[in-house]
């Protein structure tokens, strides 16, 4: 038995696919599936049901299950204490970002750190920020970079953007000549926004239940240069944050939310008790932040 088969069985077991195992981990799926077999053939069990799409435990996968990541995180125990005594940091470090990020810092960050640490090797991933979030609370992923509207009960937060909401509409909608825009103003239009999941979404979400609004979301996009795109094209008020919003151009007016004044956060998040890898990538991150890298 090895460790990258435990590895490999953690990964389908919290995927539930193996394809996106085999992605996760950075073999072929058929690598995957080979050294499973393998494994299945040491203990004497099928570890997965593959008779469905997805790969869902057998009894005997899920009594391996617990013991698999028990031994994969006494593994990595190892590395780290040994890192922390001889001062070398080794190891892997799986990086999650919001779908859309173009945060020059955060990429200014990863180079340095590579450059500082060249014998950890780096994954990155993009996906929504509730599943980036859930993944670092399972620690499937080391560090994410998500969008909330609070700082996630449980996790190591650090602020990286505080941002109020704002409105992006063409020069010739109804908003562009108010001074002042409300959330019920913004209602009563077809609302282009980011997907649920989003902590920018979150904050719209909630500011709007809180007045008992419930807004029209015409259509929604990932990514801010899409939700801006669409509404200079009249398909509907753009809810984005401020620094989404800046340098659009004269193409489209921006006026603030006046009465939202919960802020969209966008935050690195991690797990307590981080290794000395994590504590050395989040210092390079609030350097290249302009902040002093300490979570809160």
């Amino acid at each position: 038995m090895e460790l990258r088969q435990l590895e490999y069985f953690v990964a389908v077991a919290e995927e539930r696919n193996f394809t996106r195992a085999a992605e996760r981990v950075h073999i072929s799926q058929s690598g995957v599936s080979a050294q499973i077999r393998q494994l299945e053939r040491e203990l004497g069990a099928e570890l997965f049901d593959r008779s469905a799409r997805t790969a869902t435990l057998t009894p005997a996968g899920r009594a391996a299950l617990d013991h698999a990541r028990a031994t994969l995180a006494a593994a990595g125990a190892v590395g780290q204490a040994v890192g922390e005594v001889t001062g070398l940091i080794r190891g892997r470090l799986v990086i999650g970002m919001v779908i859309g990020c173009t945060l020059t810092p955060l990429f200014d960050a990863l180079a340095a750190f590579h450059r500082a640490h060249p014998g950890v090797e780096i994954s990155l991933l993009e996906d929504n920020s509730d599943r980036l979030v859930e993944a670092v609370r399972l620690g499937t992923v080391d560090v994410a970079l998500v969008g909330t509207a609070a700082a996630p009960e449980g996790l190591q937060s650090l602020t990286i953007i505080s941002e109020r909401l704002v409105v992006v509409v063409p020069e010739d909608h109804p908003l562009a000549s108010r001074r002042r825009v409300a959330l019920r103003h913004v209602a009563a239009h077809p609302v282009v926004c980011m997907p649920p999941g989003t902590g920018l979404r979150t904050v719209f979400d909630g500011a709007c239940a809180a007045r008992d609004l419930r807004p029209r979301i015409a259509l929604q996009a990932s990514a801010a240069d899409a939700v801006a795109a669409l509404a200079a094209r009249g398909l509907g008020v753009a809810v984005l944050s401020e620094s989404m919003a800046a340098g659009l151009g004269d193409r489209v007016v921006v006026r603030a939310i006046d009465d939202v004044d919960t802020p969209a956060l966008l935050a690195l998040v991690s797990r307590t008790g981080q290794s000395p890898a994590v504590r050395e990538l989040l210092a390079h991150c609030g350097r290249a932040f302009g902040g002093p890298g300490s979570p809160a």
